[in-house]
């Protein structure tokens, strides 16, 4: 089982604020490699939005974020790795 470590999460939080940008509503993948681990998280998600603290020029602060589904796969050297990776700890550590 592959272990999904505190600088991961980080890492895959970047890469999906980045790909949410502004957006309310996201569907996709991200993707980074680690050593000599790829991994993936292909989600669907609500992003829900403080507009109350909207300024002009900044977009709203996420407010929170509602997985509606979501995969998260680790592969080394073309194989497949179960992994521990829970959305839950994602938004623990990067909220």
């Amino acid at each position: 089982m592959y272990s999904i470590s505190h600088q991961l999460y980080l890492e895959v939080w970047g890469r999906l604020m980045s790909a949410i940008g502004r957006k309310e509503y996201f569907s996709g993948s991200v993707t980074c490699i680690v050593e000599d681990t790829e991994c993936r998280l292909t989600c669907t998600l609500i992003v829900v939005r403080n507009h109350d603290r909207e300024s002009e020029g900044r977009m709203a602060e996420i407010e929170k974020i509602i997985p509606v589904w979501w995969e998260f796969h680790t592969t080394i050297g073309g194989q497949e790795l179960l992994n521990d990776f829970s959305f839950r700890e994602l938004l623990y550590i990067a909220l």
